[in-house]
């Protein structure tokens, strides 16, 4: 089993290689979060010993299971998921990274509830690029003004941008998708707000995401293949 994630995880970053190559971008530019949501600590213990150091959680009770009991600080934790106001003093306080701020009320609270002796936490502002009613995030309209109320909380570092796309196995369909989000960074960016984080792709579109400005992918399957 070691092997078969080790082996993933490689050709994972060889086709991230080939589509940065591919698409003009900056060589290792391109970060791999591994979504470890559902998966065994024994897998995440080989993922480690492969040499990765992104993890990516949805759920909040089975991610605080796993940092309590793996406790490496060589580790970033991603809380991906979608973030409930009751939860927040808890991720504020376990997580590097939150990807899923989506309102001014729950970034508030993150900054709030971040403990002193920790760096800011970084965040993204997950935007709805879907018009699934099944798909959060902040709509277009809103996301100027979001971005600017975060960028004035000490204790949160915005970082940029992630959407969870229309799922289509047509790669025309995905670029279009994530195609919103650049503009979205882009936008952000004219504004004085120089973000440094695209945070989409996952294992089917990942090079669309990368062929429009990805810079960090969120691979679940692709390495440690279906969840139970």
């Amino acid at each position: 089993m070691i092997n078969v994630i080790a082996n993933n995880l490689a050709h994972i970053q060889q086709r991230i290689g080939e589509y940065e190559k591919k698409y003009a971008k900056p060589s290792s530019s391109v970060r791999l979060l591994a979504v470890s949501k559902g998966q065994s600590l024994e897998k995440i213990h080989q993922a480690m010993a492969a040499g990765q150091h992104y993890f990516g959680e949805n759920y909040l009770q089975e991610a605080l299971d796993k940092i309590t009991t793996i406790h490496n600080n060589n580790i970033a934790w991603h809380f991906i998921g979608q973030v409930q106001s009751n939860k927040t003093r808890k991720i504020a306080e376990h997580f590097s990274w939150v990807h899923s701020v989506c309102d001014p009320d729950i970034a508030q609270r993150l900054n709030d509830q971040r403990p002193p002796h920790l760096p800011p936490l970084s965040i993204c502002i997950q935007v709805k690029i879907s018009q699934e009613t099944a798909k959060a995030g902040a709509e277009f309209d809103h996301v100027l003004s979001l971005a600017e109320y975060c960028a004035t909380l000490p204790n949160l570092r915005l970082r940029g941008l992630m959407a969870i796309p229309v799922i289509t196995q047509h790669f025309i369909e995905q670029r279009a998708e994530y195609y919103k989000l650049r503009l979205m960074h882009e936008l952000l960016y004219n504004h004085g707000l120089h973000l440094d984080t695209l945070s989409m792709g996952m294992t089917h579109d990942m090079e669309a995401a990368i062929a429009e400005n990805s810079n960090m992918v969120r691979i679940g399957s692709g390495i440690f293949g279906d969840r139970k």
